[in-house]
């Protein structure tokens, strides 16, 4: 991964992050690109308004429904995904992560847990064994999933939520900031509390 140059696709407080990423990983930031038409620098760089095709791409995103439509924009331009984790970070040799993922200053992911293709696991977060994170899910900062947890893809985990061993949080579901999830939660919810309870449907 030394010495790569990587675009961002996104210039907001995620993008901030993510190029100290890089730079720890002593990995070049070849690049900003953001569709905002006004936005012209970002952090020492001039923002590009379109992508640079076949280029390799971190989509510096942390909504998850944009950063897949971002992903399926990028993949049709022939771009790759980058993968991004901070020496920081304690990842088991026997985990996998897959393109276009960024794990942040601090996380845990432990053996046999399995993390998908454009996830942020964020700072300080933990994935313990086992777990199964589909793609482009956000697990937030402080966040624990205990062992054996599955979320569905496009699920957002709120900063300091704890799900307990064994639990399966459904597709495009949001979990509150400090929620205990102690029992399954099904697709496409909005769920807080504790205990988690669902409270509304997630549109």
């Amino acid at each position: 991964m030394k010495n790569k140059n990587i675009y961002l696709y996104g210039a907001g407080g995620h993008a901030k992050v993510v190029m100290d990423i890089l730079d720890a990983c002593k990995m070049q930031t070849a690049g900003i690109v953001d569709d905002a038409p006004t936005l012209e620098e970002f952090m020492g760089y001039k923002v590009a308004h379109e992508f640079t095709k076949e280029a390799e791409y971190i989509i510096s995103i942390g909504n998850c429904n944009i950063r897949k439509k971002v992903a399926e924009k990028l993949s049709n331009g022939g771009c790759s995904f980058a993968t991004a984790i901070h020496p920081s970070a304690t990842v088991s040799p026997h985990a996998g992560i897959e393109e276009g993922s960024v794990v942040m200053q601090g996380a845990v992911i432990q053996s046999c847990a399995h993390i998908g293709r454009h996830c942020i696991v964020n700072t300080n977060a933990s994935v313990d064994h086992d777990c199964m994170i589909e793609d482009f899910v956000h697990i937030a900062p402080g966040a624990t999933l205990c062992g054996e947890v599955c979320v569905g893809a496009g699920s957002w985990i709120g900063a300091g939520a704890v799900v307990i061993q064994g639990v399966k949080i459904g597709k495009g579901c949001m979990i509150g900031a400090g929620a205990v999830v102690c029992s399954d939660i099904p697709d496409g919810v909005v769920a807080y509390g504790n205990p988690c309870k669902v409270k509304r449907r997630n549109d």
